[in-house]
């Protein structure tokens, strides 16, 4: 028999992965680097070195929307999720372990963009995004199986559980593409997951 826990449980482990997605979040800025003056060289202004950073500026924007959307739905599943129990903690420690990973894979790519190992990053960076949404597809299809933990005896809406069963369900394939982009274009790939996060974090989406 599942142990399960409710009401105020679900307030705790919502509140503590607030904490971890607002942490990671932060983190996603320190993988931009000041640039110093002893880089700067003879002929090159701070300006022309700014510049030079747009790399890390991109796989910022696209760590930060894709997180941004992800604590969205991440929110959304726990407008419906009204008791938990063991196997749910965990499978959400899962989401939150690769959101605190994101911050690596993010310097990885800003890093080696333009560099001749760019398709290792593109491949790491693009997987690392495959994973959390299979992570967040796993979290809700435990979640809303049969309404194991949806509702808590409340009357709830069947064409938003629907509707949020197809997005994440759509999700993971979407991203296994960007994945596969990787390997013939990095910079086309983390362009490719950063139009993924701004798609994704439509509520509504996809529609029927």
């Amino acid at each position: 028999m599942t142990e399960s826990v409710t009401g105020n449980e679900t307030g705790r482990i919502e509140a503590f992965s607030d904490g971890v997605f607002a942490i990671a979040i932060t983190l996603l800025v320190l993988t931009i680097k000041v640039p110093t003056p002893s880089e700067l060289g003879a002929g090159h202004s701070l300006g022309s070195a700014l510049l030079a950073l747009w790399p890390h500026y991109l796989a910022f924007v696209t760590s930060f929307v894709t997180v941004l959307a992800k604590w969205v739905n991440h929110h959304r599943i726990f407008t419906f999720v009204r008791t938990s129990d063991h196997t749910f903690l965990y499978l959400n420690g899962l989401v939150l372990m690769l959101v605190t990973f994101l911050p690596f894979p993010t310097a990885l790519v800003a890093e080696y963009l333009l560099h001749p190992e760019a398709k290792v990053a593109g491949a790491v960076f693009s997987g690392t995004f495959f994973a959390l949404a299979v992570a967040f597809k796993g979290l809700w299809r435990y979640a809303s199986k049969n309404g194991r933990l949806i509702g808590g005896g409340e009357t709830v809406d069947a064409a938003h559980i629907e509707q949020i069963t197809r997005q994440f369900s759509f999700g993971p394939f979407m991203y296994l593409a960007a994945f596969v982009v990787s390997f013939l274009s990095t910079g086309l790939s983390v362009v490719f997951c950063l139009s993924l996060a701004v798609i994704v974090g439509f509520k509504g989406w996809p529609r029927r």
